[in-house]
């Protein structure tokens, strides 16, 4: 079972994270997490933390020649501006932000509630999904994430391959795959700085190369979409979250509403594959409106997630709140912060989905080492393979 669990605090020493139950003999290449780590510090519109601290991973545990042992791997994550002891005392709690709850049940003050709470945390998260990003990588799946709305402002990129999606991704500082609508996303964060507040948006996860049957139907903990549901919305600010059209299918009827499926014996697959689409030896489908998950399981096609970021709660002109000290009305406290962090989130949706793939994947193929496990996912691809040219034969 692959599991993990994160410590540190905002401005502590560093972030920590041990994960356990990753298989041996995969190769790490830390300069692969690192670009991961860069990823989320970037973006327009960050704050000016992003200036201080360069996050790069260093691991402690479980390596040996660059390849895991198979033992717990330990994660650090230094942070540079280090200074949790001399930061004053918080009394105003911000709306939207855990400062009021947090205080209230632990009893403290809300710099305590905050230094947890913080986003900061989330960087140790992605370079736990650079690892098992890794693992993916050995069985062909890749997992990406793009922005794809910020203040309103849609992307277009269905028609785009998943190559194509990549290549204008990794050169957009928005992580936003349409020119055009990055340009004017742009401008919108330009205007709330000039205002003082902060914006929100969708990004869209996209993974490609998975085999049928991740997941499970049997237990609701046990379906795949409950783990990856859970996982992004514990990612701060996310609100709200679907899977391919999501909340679109409410509108329109089930003739038109789900995948169908059509045999390669008997139809011609259509030639050109947006990321939406994946072609597979044995079936294919026009559509992929169920974003590539049916019954809590994948179902061959490729898995689209979108989810929705509320603006950043820390603005610049505070919302009113009640200064806990005394009792009275006041201004929120303001915190050195962003004004869109839409693309960084979008880069720990994309860890936090590797994590989750990852551990669905090692357990439905199970194995102590890398070996052990491509050998099991080898054997039951050629079975469900087998299994379809069983079906071929019968109707023949």
């Amino acid at each position: 079972m692959l599991r993990y669990l994160t410590a540190g605090e905002s401005h502590g020493h560093s972030l920590t994270a041990i994960l356990e139950g990753m298989v041996s003999g995969l190769k790490i290449d830390p300069e692969q997490i690192n670009k991961d780590l860069a990823r989320r510090q970037g973006g327009y519109g960050r704050g000016k933390r992003m200036a201080i601290e360069q996050d790069k991973v260093r691991i402690l545990s479980g390596l040996r020649k660059d390849r895991t042992i198979g033992s717990p791997i330990t994660v650090v994550v230094v942070n540079k501006d280090f200074k949790i002891e001399s930061l004053p005392d918080i009394s105003r709690p911000r709306p939207g932000h855990a400062d009021l709850p947090g205080s209230l049940k632990y009893h403290q003050n809300i710099r305590d509630v905050l230094e947890r709470a913080s986003a900061r945390q989330t960087a140790v998260r992605v370079a736990i999904g650079g690892i098992c990003k890794l693992l993916l990588k050995e069985f062909n799946i890749e997992v990406l994430a793009h922005v794809v709305n910020i203040a309103g402002i849609e992307a277009d990129t269905k028609e785009l391959s998943f190559s194509d999606l990549k290549n204008r991704v990794d050169q957009s500082d928005l992580n936003c795959a349409d020119p055009q609508a990055e340009k004017k996303m742009k401008e919108k964060i330009d205007e709330a700085i000039k205002a003082n507040d902060s914006l929100g948006g969708i990004f869209e996860i996209a993974a490609r190369g998975l085999p049928i049957g991740l997941g499970s139907y049997v237990q609701p903990d046990r379906k795949l979409t409950s783990r990856l549901a859970g996982a992004l919305m514990s990612i701060p600010a996310i609100k709200a979250i679907e899977f391919g059209l999501g909340f679109k299918l409410a509108s329109i009827p089930g003739s038109e509403a789900h995948d169908e499926i059509f045999s390669t014996a008997l139809h011609d697959a259509p030639s050109e594959q947006s990321y939406y689409l994946e072609k597979k030896k044995d079936f294919f489908r026009p559509t992929n409106n169920a974003g590539g998950l049916e019954g809590g399981m994948t179902n061959g096609q490729p898995l689209i997630i979108r989810c929705c970021m509320k603006p950043i709660p820390t603005l610049g002109q505070p919302l009113t709140s009640v200064d806990l000290e005394t009792g009275n009305e006041a201004r929120a406290a303001v915190e050195r912060s962003d004004i869109c962090a839409v693309p960084a989130a979008g880069i720990v949706g994309q860890a936090v989905t590797a994590y989750e793939l990852a551990s669905s994947l090692l357990e439905k193929f199970g194995g102590d080492s890398l070996t052990e496990t491509l050998r099991n996912y080898h054997s039951y691809i050629a079975d469900l393979h087998d299994q379809v040219q069983g079906l071929k034969k019968n109707r023949l």
